[in-house]
């Protein structure tokens, strides 16, 4: 026998728990989704596609305006600008640590994605040959798309030449790989798995995502992304381990990171903002 409704009609009745083999309801799963990834990139694809936006607005060639990527956050100011430049890089991988939290409760954990060094060797080698398939053609695409006007100009660095800026973008360059591979890569993908999607529709997701939290660099920013989402997406569904692939975007931005710091203003192939 159910115990009384108290007054005022409100259900005390208690949430339904787990599945006895450890499996999450489908409800749990989709309103887990939603709130993580609108803490996260689901959030970043909103803000990216407002800034597009805004940018065409404006009447101003796109070309003709930057999209800075790491920025001084404290101008004249070192000490302070490494402070908050590590804050912010923290406090963006918090939602990695709730997704791989809510993992674990359900009875998985990172290795279920593959975010472990199980298997370290398989994984580098993996991860240095996307590297260089990616990173060469991303950026001959970003050149051809920039010379096309489809483009903002991306400043890949905008820091101050101080003993911290090299360190820091390999820091950056890292933390973007694993906010975007294991949450956009494995965790999202996986998720939708078990809330029995297809492989292609949730591929199909999971790229769109990725190119839409690129938006604020142009339609170029979007498709190229959008490529490389498919790619790696579909390598994910194969091997079923993220490692590869936080090894290959790590690699990829602090090439683009690091280079951009030591060509810009020394190549004229390289587009820097104008004056």
């Amino acid at each position: 026998m159910q115990p009384p409704t108290p007054a005022g009609g409100s259900d005390t009745s208690p949430p339904p728990a787990p599945a006895p083999d450890g499996s999450v309801p489908r409800r749990w799963l989709a309103v887990e989704l939603w709130l993580v990834m609108g803490l996260s990139l689901g959030a970043s694809g909103v803000r990216a596609l407002v800034a597009l936006v805004a940018a065409v607005a404006t009447g101003v060639p796109l070309g003709e305006q930057a999209a800075v990527l790491n920025g001084s956050l404290a101008p004249g100011r070192p000490v302070l600008d490494l402070v908050l430049q590590l804050v912010r890089l923290a406090a963006s991988l918090v939602p990695v640590a709730l997704a791989l939290h809510l993992l674990t409760r359900s009875g998985e954990g990172a290795r279920t994605i593959g975010l472990d060094l199980s298997r370290p060797r398989p994984d580098l080698l993996r991860g240095v040959a996307l590297a260089a398939l990616v990173g060469g053609t991303g950026l001959a695409f970003y050149l051809a798309v920039h010379a096309l006007g489809a483009d903002l100009t991306v400043v890949a660095e905008d820091l101050p030449d101080v003993w911290w800026r090299v360190p820091l973008l390999v820091l950056s360059a890292a933390q973007n790989a694993v906010l975007e591979e294991v949450l956009v890569g494995g965790y999202l993908l996986h998720r939708l798995r078990q809330l029995g999607w297809g492989d292609g529709r949730a591929l199909a997701l999971s790229a769109v995502l990725r190119g839409s939290y690129h938006l604020y660099q142009g339609l170029g920013g979007f498709a190229g992304n959008l490529v490389m989402g498919l790619l790696f997406g579909r390598l994910y569904q194969r091997w079923g381990r993220v490692g590869p692939f936080v090894v290959a975007h790590t690699l990829i931005d602090t090439v683009a990171f690091v280079g951009y710091a030591v060509l810009a203003g020394h190549v004229s192939w390289l587009p820097t903002p104008p004056g």
